[in-house]
């Protein structure tokens, strides 16, 4: 027994033995496969599975930018100042003095994988920056953009040059610099100091709502101009620091310049010709185009990049040379810009913040010339662009406001001081003092651009530079604050709508149109067309005094009609690049186009655009635009809010009054707007919807496409045989109640419209105005809305005198009655329930209401006699009125139009 058991254990310690020493190196072991669950450490970076580090880094980067950016674009901040500052708080200068935290998230040996991605996400943005580079801003305001372009570049290139004196005897010796000559050095610091950032500008300018002034147009023709020439010298710069010796740069300056009559000669002619065989032009690049377009960028890139320049040179050029016809370059910059914005140029400037240690800036000579460094990079610029701008004879606060702009670096800058630090030109020290001029000078831009051109003063500056106002005392130059009181009433009754102004939405059109379509009136009977060989014929009987036509009266001046369509201007690239296509975008437009179209077929003088400005000016935008017209239109939105999407289902316009974004813009509007403005609230105005049952739910027989009989059984819309509105309208007095009723007494002219008209009397408590929600000033400084400016009595007479002195055509269309009430909103229910819905196949019927936000509102269902104040802040009732809250909600079958008087009623 004791042999076997040492046999067995002979046995086993030899088997155990082979095993450890099996053939299997730890060199050739499989790595654990079960990651966390084996217990590996995720944040170990393992060379041969980069991409656990990498994703680590960059989501911390990203979750940390966009948490900074949150509070800073409060201040109008663009976000690469919080992309910088949340890499120098990752850097050594914050969080890299927590123990293990840089060893742990960046170490050393990840760092080259982290800077490649950053790298070919630079490469892209500098392709995207040359697609955004439009030279016909250039070309078509060349003297401007020439001077102040000049201006801007020389006297900071200057003053750079200057500096550039002390920073290299002081800093040219410390670690990570090379030998270079001093020529050299002060032509990178002059371009450091010269250069502007294009890209962040339009950012700013969209922030600041400047895009479309004057000052936004000089500031973007001047930028264009000092981006290109600015890369120019620092593609010149990088070439002299790669060069061995002086031939071999001037080797690589002509090769640069031959590349660049290769790329617009050559590459453009035939990228062109490939992109119009492709319909890429037409109907946007497909995919296979989309791949062409980046090759071709990498490549020139690649090119650039091997000749002993940056590759971001051939990136740039690449973007440069693609058409902007038909807008490709805005179509290829929206297939790529999010991927590249969103994580690309994070990881790029936050690992310029990690190459940043404010820790260096540790001596008072330091910290001098960090003060130096910022006080020659503003005022070189600000001071140079301002006085060329003010010989251009621009107002003093439109100069110190395009100085402004022109001051900033933002992340042109900062790729320019990468470069640098890359090609050894600048040391660490020098890299962190540039950064901090850098974020100083792009965070004060916004601030001082605001406070030199306040909106009000844009304002002013429009009004006086077209000449409807003084510019000392503010006041109109026309006489019409002269204007009495007594005079403008007399004139209400003559006043019609000339000119009008609709805010044109997809989702809105079917009934914009039914609307416009009224103020065209009747049309005219259609004469029988003649053929050219028979028209010559009775020409000659129209010789011997036969008339074969009746006479025609003189034609009518047609009302004119302006629609704007709004598009959104996001903080994409892309839709800053709308900005320059607007004149393509309204040729183009289907909905402008549909506009015009239907605005000609029915009696209407016709203009349309397309304007791309932020959601939160839509507002203004249509008060600036609406101020030289007598009316202004506002569709409610059909899905509730701004977005003009496709209405899938009822179910979500239910509710439509209640979403705060749409009715924050109707507030603001009727707040800004100085002529009369209505909002339309639709409901089946111009014909009912045409709406399937829920039988197509159902199985059925399927329709055959040869099949004449299937093809009958479908459901088809008829032809409007009643194309009749009939408008109710409550009058109670005041000057919105005056607009809407001169508004029912216009559309009454058209013969399809019936019209009953209704003069409240009240309790003289219910007309009180209890709350100043944005009250309308007459020209002498009364409030227009008190009871002492407008007496009921004169409200009454007002009424009775429209009544009495009717038209006959209009006589047997329009019925003026009295009602007494001490509830309104209950009465006015009631009477509108009689009045509209009767003709359920007509064209749709209509209530208008007077807004009178500022009055009591009567009649609730709780209490019919209880008395409550509108506060402006009440949701729907305080933008559309009480009255108008009630009747909608009473769902009367009938659109309800809410007016509000102008500044000028």
């Amino acid at each position: 027994m004791a042999s076997s058991a040492e046999v067995v254990r002979t046995v086993t310690h030899i088997v155990t033995a082979a095993a450890s020493a099996s053939p299997s190196p730890t060199s050739n072991k499989v790595p654990a496969q079960g990651g966390v669950l084996e217990g590996v450490n995720p944040s170990h970076y393992d060379a041969k599975n980069p991409i656990i580090t990498f994703i680590i880094q960059a989501g911390i980067i990203i979750v940390f930018c966009r948490l900074l950016h949150w509070p800073l674009s409060k201040i109008r901040q663009p976000r690469v100042i919080a992309e910088v500052i949340g890499g120098i708080l990752l850097g050594p200068s914050v969080m890299g003095r927590i123990p293990g935290f840089t060893t742990a998230i960046f170490p050393t040996a990840a760092m080259p994988n982290l800077s490649l991605v950053a790298n070919i996400g630079l490469t892209l943005f500098l392709f995207l920056v040359g697609l955004e580079v439009d030279l016909r801003f250039l070309v078509s305001n060349w003297k401007v953009a020439l001077s102040v372009g000049i201006a801007g570049m020389a006297l900071p290139f200057g003053l750079g040059c200057a500096i550039a004196v002390g920073l290299y005897n002081h800093f040219r010796h410390e670690e990570g610099v090379v030998d270079i000559d001093f020529g050299v050095y002060m032509l990178f610091i002059g371009v450091a100091m010269a250069i502007t950032a294009f890209p962040v500008l339009c950012r700013i300018l969209t922030e600041l709502k400047l895009l479309m002034t004057p000052v936004g147009v000089i500031v973007l023709s001047a930028g264009v101009g000092n981006d290109v020439v600015g890369w120019i010298l620092l593609a010149l710069c990088v070439a002299l620091v790669n060069a061995g010796d002086g031939l071999t740069a001037l080797w690589i300056l002509l090769t640069c310049a031959g590349y660049t009559l290769f790329l617009v000669f050559a590459v453009r002619p035939a990228f062109i010709y490939v992109l119009r065989r492709s319909r890429a032009l037409q109907d946007g690049p497909s995919q296979s185009i989309i791949a062409l377009t980046l090759l071709l960028a990498l490549t020139s890139a690649f090119f650039t990049g091997i000749i002993g320049v940056h590759p971001i040179f051939g990136a740039f050029m690449a973007g440069m040379i693609c058409p902007h016809e038909g807008g490709f370059a805005i179509k290829v910059t929206e297939k790529i810009e999010d991927l590249i914005s969103a994580l690309f140029l994070p990881l790029y400037f936050a690992l310029s913040g990690l190459n940043t240690n404010i820790g260096l800036l540790d001596s008072g000579i330091v910290w001098a010339y960090v003060i130096g460094v910022i006080a020659v990079a503003f005022c070189g610029k600000f001071i140079g662009a301002t006085a060329a701008a003010r010989l251009n004879g621009l107002l003093w606060r439109e100069c110190f406001a395009i100085g402004s702009l022109m001051s900033c670096k933002g992340l042109v800058e900062l790729i320019v001081l990468n470069i640098g630090l890359q090609a050894k030109i600048l040391s660490t020290r020098t890299f962190t003092i540039f950064v901090v001029m850098a974020l100083v000078t792009t965070f004060v831009t916004s601030p001082l651009t605001y406070a030199f051109y306040p909106p009000w003063y844009q304002k002013k500056a429009e009004a006086w530079k077209r000449g409807e106002i003084d510019w000392d005392t503010g006041k109109p130059l026309d006489g019409a604050d002269g204007m009495v009181d007594g005079a403008h009433y007399e004139k209400l009754e003559s006043e019609k709508i000339k000119r009008f102004t609709i805010y044109l939405r997809l989702d809105s059109m079917p009934n914009l149109l039914a609307f416009a379509s009224l103020f065209g009136g009747q049309h005219q009977k259609p004469t029988g067309k003649l053929h050219p060989t028979v028209q010559n014929a009775s020409s000659v009987g129209k010789d011997t005094g036969e008339t074969s036509l009746e006479d025609e009266q003189p034609p009518k001046r047609p009302i004119e009609a302006y629609g704007l369509r709004l598009l959104n201007l996001t903080d994409r690239g892309s839709s800053v690049m709308q900005v320059s296509e607007l004149e393509s975008y309204t040729a183009h437009d289907p909905v402008v186009n549909t506009f015009r179209t239907f605005g000609r077929l029915h009696n209407l003088a016709v203009s349309g655009e397309v304007m791309v400005v932020p959601e939160s000016s839509f507002a203004d935008t249509l008060s600036t635009r609406a101020s030289e017209s007598d009316f202004l239109l506002i569709p409610w939105s059909e899905t509730g809010g701004m977005s003009e999407q496709a209405i899938i289902q009822d179910k979500s316009t239910k509710n439509k009054l209640a979403e705060s974004s749409y009715l924050s813009f109707v507030n603001t509007t009727f707040t800004q707007s100085t002529c009369t403005t209505a909002v339309l609230i639709n409901k089946n105005f111009g014909g009912p919807k045409n709406k399937e049952g829920r039988a197509r739910l159902k199985l059925s027989r399927t329709y055959s496409s040869v099949s004449l009989g299937s093809a009958r059984e479908k459901d088809i819309t008829a032809p409007i045989a009643d194309r009749s509105h009939h408008v109710f309208f409550a009058f109670f007095g005041g000057p919105d109640d005056r607009a809407a009723l001169r508004v029912v007494l216009q559309l009454a002219e058209n013969p399809e419209v019936t019209a009953t008209l209704v003069h409240f009397e009240v309790p003289d408590s219910l007309l009180e105005t209890v709350t100043d929600v944005s009250p309308i000033k007459a020209h002498d400084g009364q409030d227009a809305a008190s009871p002492a400016a407008r007496p009921r009595e004169r409200d009454a007479a007002f009424f009775a005198s429209l009544r009495a002195s009717l038209p006959a055509e209009l006589a047997s269309r329009v019925v003026f009655q009295t009602a007494h009430s001490s509830n309104p909103a209950k009465d006015v229910i009631a009477h509108a329930g009689t009045e509209v819905g009767q003709a359920p196949r007509n064209a749709g019927d209509l209530i208008v209401l007077g807004r009178n936000v500022g009055r009591r509102a009567a009649g609730t269902e709780d209490d019919a006699d209880e008395i409550r104040p509108v506060n402006s802040n009440s949701g729907a009732a305080g933008t559309l009125g009480a009255l108008a809250h009630q009747v909608w909600a009473a769902k009367l079958g009938a659109s309800v139009l809410v007016v509000k008087a102008g500044w000028r009623e």
